[in-house]
C-alpha cells in the first residue's frame, strides 16, 4: 500500500526524534560511568605513602583498601603467606646509599644509611613499602642486615620500623612475653628506644656478615610480629636510626610458616607489583 506523502513526512519526523532521544540516553550513560573514576582514584590517593601523616590511613582503614597507591606506582604483594622484598627496590630520600661491596647480598646490593643518626627521633629518612595482604593473620618480620662500620656488633646495627595501620604490632620473646611500641597505647614497652608507634629493630653479633635477624628490647630480645585482620593494602615504614646500618632484604611470613622455610623461599622471588 502506498503511504500518502503527509503521513510519510510525519513518520520520518517521529523516527528522527526517537533516534535523537536514544543517542542522548547512551551519551548520558557513558558520562555517568566515566564520572565515577575520579572518586576511585581519590580514594586510592588517600594512601599516599610519600605524604605526611594526614595522608596515611589510620586504624584499620588502610587494610580495607585493596588498591595500589597511585602516587607510588607499585606495591609488594603477599603470596601464600609470604612477602619477600629487595630493600633497594624502592624510592629513597637523601641519606641512603646503594652499595654492592658485600658478597652475601642479593639483587642490586644493599642500602646503607649515611646520613645523621636519629637515635631518639624516628621518621628521618623514611621509606614506605605498601604491602597487599590476601592471607590474613599474624606475620613475623625479619630483615637481612649488617653493621658496616667498626667491629662492635652493638653499634651501627639498627633502624626504626612501624606498621601504622596494622591491627597489632608487637614483640614476643621465647617465653611468650610481649612488648608494644611506645605511643601505641599498649604496655609493656620495650627496654631502650621506642616512640610514636616505632620499634627500634636491631641485629646482634660481632660478625658483620649480613644476617637474617630482627629484634627489639635491649638485653631482652623479642622477635617482631604484625597482625593483619583484613585483606587489603597496608603500609610498612622504615626510617633511619644508626649510621652505617646496611639493609639488604625484608621478609614477612605468616607465623604458621617456619623461619627456615620462609628464608629458603625468600631467596627465590621478590614480590614487587607495578600498578596499572
Amino acid at each position: 500500500m502506498k503511504i500518502p506523502n503527509d503521513l510519510r513526512f510525519w513518520h520520518n519526523r517521529i523516527f528522527t526524534f526517537l533516534m535523537i532521544i536514544g543517542l542522548s540516553l547512551v551519551v548520558y550513560s557513558c558520562s555517568e560511568d566515566e564520572g565515577e573514576q575520579p572518586n576511585e582514584m581519590a580514594e586510592e590517593n588517600n594512601n599516599d605513602p610519600n605524604g605526611d601523616n594526614s595522608g596515611t590511613p589510620s586504624g584499620n582503614n588502610g587494610g580495607q583498601s585493596s588498591g595500589c597507591p597511585n602516587s607510588v606506582g607499585f606495591l609488594f604483594e603477599e603470596s601464600n603467606g609470604l612477602i619477600s622484598i629487595e630493600f633497594e627496590n624502592n624510592n629513597f630520600p637523601d641519606g641512603w646509599t646503594l652499595r654492592n661491596d658485600a658478597s652475601d647480598t642479593s639483587g642490586d646490593g644493599y642500602m646503607q644509611w649515611d646520613g645523621s643518626a636519629s637515635m631518639g627521633n624516628p621518621g628521618n629518612g623514611m621509606v614506605v613499602f605498601p604491602i597487599r595482604i590476601t592471607s590474613t593473620g599474624t606475620y613475623r618480620f625479619l630483615w637481612h642486615s649488617s653493621f658496616r662500620e667498626g667491629n662492635d656488633g652493638t653499634e651501627h646495627n639498627d633502624s626504626w620500623l612501624r606498621f601504622p595501620d596494622a591491627d597489632d604490632f608487637f614483640g614476643r620473646n621465647n617465653d611468650g612475653s610481649l612488648v608494644y611500641p611506645e605511643g601505641s597505647g599498649k604496655e609493656p614497652n620495650p627496654n631502650g628506644a621506642s616512640s610514636d608507634g616505632w620499634f627500634k629493630i636491631y641485629r646482634s653479633g660481632d660478625d658483620n656478615s649480613f644476617k637474617w635477624q630482627a629484634s627489639t628490647s635491649d638485653h631482652d630480645a623479642h622477635n617482631i610480629f604484625v597482625t593483619f585482620s583484613n585483606e587489603g593494602t597496608y603500609l610498612m615504614e622504615i626510617s633511619a636510626r644508626s649510621t652505617s646500618h646496611g639493609i639488604d632484604r625484608l621478609l614477612l611470613f605468616r607465623e604458621d610458616i617456619s623461619q627456615n622455610d620462609a628464608i629458603e623461599s625468600a631467596d627465590t622471588f621478590s614480590t614487587r607489583v607495578t600498578c596499572n
